[in-house]
C-alpha cells in the first residue's frame, strides 16, 4: 500500500514569512488603449487557464494516482468543480473592467505554462494578496498531518485555509490574478483529496492481519462528521470549495472495496475449481467453508474491535460492513452459481446459501446474527429458481441411476442363490431400506432448502420407484431365484413400500400405491401357482374307488402344511390373504373332482364315498384352522354336497340343496344339475328340486347374497362338463 504521505507531491503553498516577489506584467500582455483588449484578454486568459487545467490534472494525477484508482470520480468532481468556479471568477473580472489588462502568468505566451506550475510547485502570490501556508504552528505540513493521520488536525487546517479563501474571493481579492485564486484552490482540492485518499486506507487496512488502532478509527469518524457539519450542502452560487465532499459515501465505497477483495480472495488456494470435473464438488464445499470461516472472523472484528472504535462518533460500522459484506457474497455466489455442474455442487451452493449463511448460528455466537429483514436476497429470485431448476433435471437422472444400482444389488443377490435372511420373524431383504434411505435422504436434503423443492423431490421420487417396481418385477420373475422365500420376501418389501411411504407422505407417493399392489398380487398369484403345480396331479385320485380306501388327502394336506410355513414369515395382511387363498383352492378343486366325477358310485359306494367326503371336510377345516385361516365360510360346501350325496331320505335332500344355495350363492344352475346327477333321483323329482333351487338362485340374485358382497367366490370358478348323466337328469 503506498504511503499517504504520496500527497506532499501537490503542490504547497508557501510561508507568509517568505519574501514576496514582485510580479512582472509579461511582454506579451496588451495595451488597454488597443480596440480589441478586452476579447483578446478573455481569449488569452483561457488558454492560460487551459493550460492550468491540464498542469492541474498531471500534478493531481503524481498525487492520488491511487485515489484515482479508487474513486476516478474523486479527482474528476475536484478538478471539474474547480474550473467551474475559475470560470465564474474571470468572467466576474472581465465584466467587473473589460478594458483591463491584467496580466496573468502564460496569458500572454499562448498555450504556454509556466514551469512552475506544471512542476507542481506554487507561483509568488501577487502583492497585496497574502498567501497562505499549511502547516500548523509547530511547523507540521499539512501533508505531514496526514501521513502521520493526523486527520482531525489536518482537517481543522484545511478548513481554516478555506474559509480564508472564500473571504478573500468574496472581497474580490483575485480579480486582478484569477490564476492566484486557482492556485490556491488546487492545494486546498489536493490536500483535501489526500485526506479522502487516507481514509480509504485506512478502511483497506483495518480488516488486514495487522489492523488499525482503534484511535485511528474514532479520528477517522470525527473527521467524516466534521466534513458534514463544515460543508452540509451545496452553496447556492456553486462555490466549489464548500461542496460538500461526501466522505461518508467515499468510506462506505472504501468499505465496499475492501470486503469485496477479501471475499474475492476467499478460496483461492482451493485444489479443485468449482467447474471442474473431477473433485469438483469437494473443491467447492472447501471454498465456501473458507468463505465462512472468513466472513465469521472479519465481523467478530468488526463487532468487537471496529465497531467500538466508530461508535464514539455514532458510525454505523457494523450496519456498513454487514451490508458490504452481504452484498460481496452475493456477487460470489453469484459467480459460484454460474460455473456449477452436477447435482453435488448445485445442492452444496442451494445449502450454503440457506442453511449455512442464512443459519442464526452462523456467526458463532448469539449475539452476532445476520438479520434477514434489512438485507435483500443472498441470491435473485431468478437465480435461485435457476438453480433449484437445475438441481431437480440432475437429481431426477440421480435418483434413476440410483435404482439402477439398487436392481443391480438385487440381482447379484439372486445370482447368489442365498435364501433371504428372517428378521423378527419375516422373510426380509434389504431392498426396502435402499429404497427408504434414498428416499429419505433426498426429501430431508431438499426440505432443508425449501418446502417447493421438498414437493419436486418427492415427486422426483414417486415416479422413479414407480417405473422401477415394474422393472424389479419383470426382471425377478425372469431370473432363476423365484422360489416361495424369495417371492415371500418381495412381497414384504412390496407392503413395507406401501404402508410405510404412503403413511409418511400421504399426497405424494398415493400414485405409487396402484402399481405396488399390482405387484403384490402377482408375486402372490405366482407363489400359488408353484403350489398348484405340486398338488393338482394328487386330486386326480380324489373321488374314485381308489380313494374309497385309502387316504388320497394326505399328501395334498401335507404339502399345503409345507407351503403355510412360508406363509409365516409374510407380513400378516398378506399371509393371511394368501393362506385363505390356499384353503379356497382346496376345497374347490376338491368339489370340482366331485362334481367331475372319473367314477359312478352307485348303491354302498355313494354312501361310502359320502363318508369320506365328510370325513375329508372335517380333516381339511381341521388342518386350516390349525393353520390360522380365517376362511370359516369355506366349512359348509363338502358337508353339503356331501350330504346330499349319501341323504337316504329323499325329500330331505331339498334341505340340504337350500342350505348349499344361501351359504354360496354363487352356485349356477349347472352346478346343481352336476350334484342331482350324482343321485338319479327321477326326473319328477329331479325338475322339482332343479325348478326349487332356480327360484331360490334368482332370489339371492336380487337381494344381492351375502357371499357375493364381501368376495366370497367358490362354485363360480368350478367348471362342470356336460356329462350324459347331466343331460338325463335334464331330461
Amino acid at each position: 500500500m503506498p504511503s499517504p504521505g504520496t500527497v506532499t507531491s501537490g503542490p504547497e503553498l508557501h510561508s507568509p514569512k517568505e519574501p514576496v516577489e514582485p510580479q512582472t506584467p509579461t511582454q506579451g500582455t496588451h495595451q488597454a488603449s488597443s480596440v480589441n483588449a478586452p476579447s483578446t484578454h478573455r481569449e488569452d486568459v483561457w488558454r492560460g487557464l487551459g493550460s492550468f487545467r491540464r498542469a492541474f490534472i498531471r500534478t493531481s494525477q503524481r498525487a492520488l494516482g491511487r485515489t484515482s484508482e479508487e474513486d476516478p470520480g474523486l479527482l474528476w468532481r475536484s478538478s471539474r468543480f474547480l474550473f467551474r468556479s475559475l470560470r465564474r471568477a474571470v468572467d466576474d473580472s472581465l465584466a467587473a473592467d473589460p478594458c483591463q489588462a491584467t496580466t496573468v502568468p502564460g496569458a500572454g505566451h499562448g498555450p504556454e505554462v509556466p514551469s512552475s506550475v506544471t512542476e507542481g510547485v506554487s507561483q509568488p502570490w501577487s502583492p497585496g494578496v497574502g498567501p497562505e501556508e499549511l502547516e500548523l504552528e509547530a511547523g507540521k505540513s499539512v501533508a505531514d498531518l496526514i501521513t502521520e493521520r493526523q486527520l482531525l488536525e489536518a482537517f481543522k487546517q484545511l478548513q481554516r485555509l478555506e474559509t480564508r479563501l472564500v473571504a478573500e474571493k468574496a472581497s474580490h481579492t483575485f480579480e486582478q490574478n484569477p490564476t492566484s485564486f486557482a492556485r490556491r484552490a488546487m492545494d486546498v482540492c489536493l490536500h483535501y483529496d489526500g485526506l479522502a485518499a487516507e481514509i480509504a486506507a485506512i478502511v483497506r487496512e483495518t480488516l488486514g492481519p495487522d489492523g488499525v488502532d482503534a484511535a485511528v478509527l474514532a479520528e477517522l469518524a470525527h473527521v467524516v462528521r466534521a466534513e458534514e457539519e463544515a460543508h452540509p450542502t451545496s452553496p447556492a452560487d456553486g462555490d466549489f470549495l464548500r461542496t460538500p465532499r461526501r466522505w461518508r459515501q467515499h468510506w462506505e465505497d472504501a468499505v465496499q472495496r475492501s470486503v469485496q477483495e477479501r471475499v474475492q480472495q476467499a478460496g483461492a488456494g482451493a485444489a479443485e475449481a468449482p467447474g471442474a470435473a473431477e473433485g469438483g464438488a469437494s473443491g467447492l464445499a472447501r471454498l465456501l467453508a473458507e468463505l465462512g470461516g472468513l466472513i465469521r472472523s472479519d465481523l467478530r472484528k468488526v463487532q468487537l474491535e471496529v465497531q467500538p472504535a466508530y461508535a464514539a462518533a455514532s458510525f454505523p460500522a457494523w450496519e456498513a460492513y454487514l451490508r458490504a459484506f452481504h452484498s460481496a457474497v452475493a456477487q460470489r455466489l453469484q459467480e459460484l452459481a454460474h460455473d456449477a455442474r452436477g447435482c453435488e455442487q448445485l445442492y452444496i451452493l442451494l445449502d450454503w446459501a440457506a442453511n449455512v449463511y442464512g443459519s442464526p448460528n452462523f456467526l458463532g455466537a448469539p449475539d452476532l446474527t445476520l438479520p434477514t429483514e434489512p438485507l435483500p436476497p443472498l441470491l435473485a429470485p431468478e437465480v435461485w429458481a435457476r438453480l433449484e431448476s437445475d438441481y431437480t433435471s440432475f437429481l431426477e437422472t440421480k435418483i434413476v441411476s440410483c435404482f439402477d444400482g439398487i436392481l443391480q444389488l438385487e440381482q447379484s443377490r439372486w445370482a447368489a442363490v442365498k435364501a433371504p435372511d428372517v428378521l423378527q420373524g419375516r422373510y426380509h431383504t434389504p431392498l426396502s431400506t435402499d429404497i427408504h434411505m434414498l428416499v429419505a435422504e433426498h426429501v430431508k436434503a431438499a426440505g432443508a432448502i425449501s418446502a417447493e423443492l421438498e414437493a419436486t423431490t418427492l415427486r422426483i421420487c414417486a415416479q422413479a420407484l414407480s417405473l422401477f417396481v415394474s422393472r424389479f418385477e419383470k426382471a425377478f420373475l425372469e431370473s432363476e431365484a423365484v422360489s416361495e422365500p424369495h417371492l415371500g420376501a418381495n412381497i414384504n418389501t412390496c407392503e413395507e413400500l406401501r404402508t410405510n411411504l404412503l403413511a409418511k407422505f400421504p399426497g405424494n407417493f398415493a400414485e405409487l400405491e396402484k402399481p405396488l399392489v399390482a405387484t403384490t398380487c402377482i408375486f402372490q398369484k405366482r407363489l400359488l401357482q408353484g403350489l398348484q403345480r405340486d398338488v393338482q396331479p394328487l386330486f386326480r385320485t380324489l373321488c374314485t374307488k381308489v380313494w374309497l380306501t385309502q387316504d388320497a388327502l394326505w399328501p395334498i394336506m401335507d404339502k399345503v402344511v409345507a407351503f403355510a410355513r412360508h406363509l409365516e414369515h409374510m407380513a400378516p395382511p398378506l399371509g393371511q390373504e394368501t393362506l385363505q387363498e390356499v384353503h379356497r383352492y382346496v376345497v374347490r378343486e376338491y368339489l370340482a373332482q366331485v362334481l367331475r366325477p372319473r367314477e359312478r358310485f352307485r348303491g354302498l359306494e355313494r354312501t361310502a364315498g359320502s363318508q369320506k367326503m365328510g370325513l375329508d371336510a372335517q380333516a381339511i377345516s381341521d388342518t386350516f384352522q390349525g393353520l390360522g385361516s380365517e376362511a370359516t365360510w369355506l366349512g359348509q360346501a363338502i358337508p353339503c354336497v356331501a350330504d346330499i350325496l349319501g341323504e337316504t331320505y329323499k325329500d330331505i335332500i331339498q334341505l340340504h340343496l337350500e342350505r348349499l344355495i344361501c351359504s354360496y350363492p354363487d352356485i349356477r344352475r349347472d352346478h346343481v344339475l352336476a350334484i342331482l346327477a350324482l343321485r338319479r333321483l327321477g326326473r319328477h323329482r329331479n325338475q322339482r328340486l332343479l325348478q326349487h333351487a332356480q327360484d331360490l338362485l334368482r332370489a339371492a340374485a336380487k337381494t344381492g347374497g351375502p357371499g357375493t358382497s364381501v368376495g366370497h367366490v367358490l362354485f363360480e370358478e368350478i367348471e362342470v362338463s356336460t356329462s350324459v348323466d347331466v343331460l338325463i337328469t335334464c331330461i
